[in-house]
C-alpha cells in the first residue's frame, strides 16, 4: 500500500494537509538551498522543490507519493528570505510597505521515477506601515521564521490589503493546486 508523504520541516504545510484530511507521514529532510544565478522567481522555487524530492526518494518506498515543495517571495524580482535578525526584519517589512510583492511556491509530487513540478504565484499588496506598527508586529516573534518576515496566517494578516490568487499559497502550500497535481497520482483528494 503506498502512503502518502509531506517531506518538509514547515509546520504550515503539515497543517494544511491536516486540514484537508489526509491521511499522511512527515519526514524532515534537509539541502542545501543552491539554484543556478539566471533562474526566474517561478524556476528558482521550482528547482529547489525538485531537489527536496530527489533528497527524499532516498528515505521512501518507490511506490509511496511524496509531496515536496518550496516557497520564496520577491520584491521587484529580488528574493526576501527569512530575516536573520530583527533590524533584517525590519528593513524587510518597511520595502514591503504600501507595495505589491509576489509568492512563489513550487510544488513537486513524486512516486518512484514519476516527478511533476508545478508552481503557483500569488499576488500580495500591503498596506502602508509606520515604524510603530512594524516593531510591534516584530515584537510578536511571527517575523522571524517566515520569508518575507511575515506570516498571513498570523498576526501579518493585519499588514495585509489585499491578496491576488491563492490565499494557501502564501502560507506555503497552494492547496488547490495540489489536489489537482494529487489527482495525476490517483491520490483523491475529495
Amino acid at each position: 500500500m503506498n502512503k502518502l508523504i509531506l517531506a518538509s520541516k514547515s509546520p504550515r504545510r503539515r497543517e494544511l494537509l491536516d486540514r484537508l484530511g489526509l491521511a499522511h507521514t512527515v519526514i524532515s529532510i534537509d539541502t542545501d538551498e543552491w539554484y543556478p544565478d539566471d533562474l526566474s522567481p517561478v524556476g528558482i522555487v521550482n528547482h529547489i522543490s525538485r531537489e527536496k524530492a530527489a533528497a527524499a526518494a532516498t528515505m521512501v518506498a518507490p511506490e509511496d507519493v511524496v509531496i515536496t515543495a518550496d516557497t520564496m517571495v520577491f520584491l521587484d524580482n529580488r528574493k526576501l528570505g527569512k530575516p536573520q535578525s530583527e533590524e533584517e526584519a525590519f528593513e524587510m517589512l518597511s520595502s514591503l510597505s504600501g507595495r505589491e510583492h509576489t509568492v512563489c511556491t513550487g510544488v513537486t509530487v513524486m512516486q518512484g521515477n514519476r516527478m511533476l513540478t508545478e508552481a503557483e504565484s500569488t499576488r500580495v499588496r500591503f498596506a502602508p506601515l509606520d515604524e510603530d506598527t512594524i516593531r510591534a508586529y516584530i515584537r510578536t516573534g511571527e517575523p522571524m521564521d517566515k520569508a518575507g518576515a511575515y506570516g498571513a496566517q498570523g498576526y501579518g494578516a493585519l499588514l495585509i490589503e489585499g491578496i491576488e490568487g491563492d490565499f494557501f499559497n502564501v502560507m506555503g502550500l497552494p492547496i488547490r493546486h495540489l489536489s489537482c497535481m494529487l489527482r495525476k497520482f490517483h491520490v483523491p483528494v475529495l
